[in-house]
């Protein structure tokens, strides 16, 4: 009984640390010109657009593990903190940080649990797997389809150049040729009206 209750209080301990997640701000707005979207929002986002376009996936996924993927892939930025896609002097030592984040924050679980998150997240940032593959499709479709609704001002405010968004949905590609086209006709659009620099 009492293995029990100590699993059961690293449980709640690990869902209690989890909710810091709701404060820890994205450069992405919210659709129509919202505030910033929080690390929570984006990762139920993306869990839920994983579902809803999961045809759409190159390869034959398992979607509940897309789903957790989802989820898991940026808590660590609870103590990581936020790094914007663009930002490539913070990107130089975002793994790092990430890495050093999921041994913290993955510690408060059981350690059973605790490897299970450390191989999906290691799973989700390899982008080896068709899952990781289309989890990350999701996690970088999901900042176009937001910045479109907002007529581009993210790309705007932070001055981003077309090859940047190109290079980045290299991944979108892995995952899903179908959402790849997509952001693709976005990014043709927002090039043309200036809002990415050539």
């Amino acid at each position: 009984m009492q293995d029990k209750e100590k699993r059961l209080k690293q449980q709640m301990q690990f869902a209690l640390e989890i909710d810091k997640a709701k404060n820890v701000f994205r450069q992405t707005h919210l659709s129509g010109y919202g505030r910033k979207e929080n690390v929570a929002e984006h990762s139920w986002h993306i869990a839920l657009m994983a579902y809803t376009l999961k045809e759409y996936s190159n390869e034959e996924i398992d979607v509940a593990k897309v789903i957790v993927m989802c989820l898991l892939h940026d808590v660590v930025e609870i103590i990581a903190g936020d790094t914007y896609a663009y930002d490539t002097e913070n990107k130089e030592s975002q793994a790092a940080r990430e890495d050093e984040a999921k041994e913290v924050l993955f510690s408060l679980l059981p350690e059973d649990q605790k490897q299970e998150f450390i191989a999906l997240f290691d799973e989700f940032n390899a982008e080896e797997t068709a899952e990781a593959k289309f989890a990350r499709a999701m996690d970088n479709i999901q900042p176009i389809v937001l910045n479109n609704s907002n007529g581009g001002q993210d790309w705007i405010s932070h001055k981003v150049q077309k090859n940047q968004v190109l290079k980045r949905q290299e991944i979108t590609k892995a995952g899903s040729k179908v959402l790849y086209d997509y952001a693709m006709k976005i990014v043709d659009e927002h090039t043309e009206r200036g809002n990415l620099i050539e």
